[in-house]
């Protein structure tokens, strides 16, 4: 039996999103650069907030599953951390595709070195855990970021935006990783 490979399933996940992401910037370029931290918070709190939904009611009615909705929640969240570093009060929106795949990597692979140092030292707990935990931990998450927010950044103990950023993407791409496992396809 081969031995599963975390790190390569997080690269073909780390494809999956990508794609999407440069199909929607090709069809809408950089309109999210307009969107204020608070406003790209609230996004992934919707795509989040929605899985939870669709699990607890175990039905719905917009026939876009909770695949999709974890892939917005770690494209949102790299949108984030792109923001965070450009600054959202920058006088002009637009970025060259070029330059968001640029972005867009560096913070992707960033967030794949942070999971195999937790993955370390965790031992992959992540893999007995129930997609619907991975969901309520993004949600926490995103509720921690909402504070931070709310604080102006004036925090205590915070590990900061970027660190509970970092984390959603991991959640959401461990999520994704175990819904291509039920679904046959790793």
């Amino acid at each position: 039996m081969k031995k599963i490979d975390t790190s390569e399933q997080y690269g073909q996940i780390i494809q999956e999103c990508k794609s999407i992401f440069l199909d929607k910037m090709h069809d809408y370029g950089t309109a999210w650069r307009i969107l204020r931290a608070s406003s790209v918070t609230d996004q992934i709190f919707i795509k989040a907030h929605r899985i939870r939904n669709i699990q607890t009611q175990g039905t719905q009615k917009v026939d876009e599953g909770i695949r999709p909705e974890f892939i917005g929640i770690v494209n949102y969240a790299i949108i984030a951390l792109i923001q965070l570093e450009l600054n959202e009060s920058a006088d002009h929106f637009d970025l060259p595709k070029k330059k968001a795949e640029e972005l867009y990597l560096r913070y992707f692979h960033a967030a794949k070195a942070l999971m195999g140092d937790k993955n370390h030292d965790y031992g992959e707990a992540w893999r007995q855990m129930r997609i619907s935990s991975l969901d309520d931990i993004i949600l926490m998450k995103i509720l921690r970021i909402k504070q931070i927010e709310d604080l102006e950044g004036a925090t205590i103990m915070s590990e900061g935006l970027d660190a509970n950023y970092y984390d959603i993407i991991n959640y959401a791409v461990f999520a994704l990783i175990r819904l291509s496992e039920e679904n046959g396809i790793f």
